[in-house]
């Protein structure tokens, strides 16, 4: 299910150990800590193989998550803001990223501009608690949809470059 590339980019990415969510008081620090631990390591693999796409930072609590993510398409970049909450059940739960601009714009997304995650991603997730965390729902979910669905959207014209002069707003 997994191709050589995706198995290859996750054995890079640290397991986490910690199982905890915001609501477990003190053991969600030691997780938080793992949480950016790992994003700061697969971050730094990314850079290392010329495939950066991201950058996150969150609020104090590392309950809310925000930044820009990125696609490149025909030589041009197409940045969106992502985001998304830490649910009250992670790590059981897995986040539900969202692209705001993007809300409406495609059929695998749900309201809010929350990408569609359901078929591939949440059964491996499930799989994996609590070893995966965030680098893991960027690397497992977000890449592969926007590989997926942003080279589809620009065709359809529904997502046009910043920089062109028709560029929708």
């Amino acid at each position: 299910m997994v191709d050589e590339a995706t198995k290859s980019t996750l054995a890079k990415i640290p397991l986490l150990k910690t199982k905890a969510g915001p609501r477990d008081g003190d053991l969600w620090i030691p997780r938080l800590k793992e949480e950016y631990q790992a994003l700061i390591q697969y971050v730094q693999n990314n850079k290392e193989s010329d495939n950066d796409w991201f950058r996150l930072e969150s609020n104090k609590e590392g309950t809310r998550w925000f930044g820009k993510c990125w696609y490149i398409h025909e030589l041009l970049k197409y940045e969106f803001d992502v985001e998304f909450d830490i649910p009250v059940t992670y790590p059981t739960t897995s986040p539900e990223i969202a692209l705001p601009e993007l809300d409406g714009k495609t059929a695998k997304m749900y309201r809010g501009g929350k990408i569609c995650l359901t078929d591939h991603f949440k059964p491996l997730w499930a799989r994996n608690v609590p070893r995966f965390g965030i680098a893991h729902a960027m690397a497992l979910g977000l890449g592969p949809w926007l590989a997926v669905e942003i080279p589809d959207l620009i065709q359809r014209g529904v997502v046009t470059h910043k920089g062109s002069d028709q560029a929708k707003s």
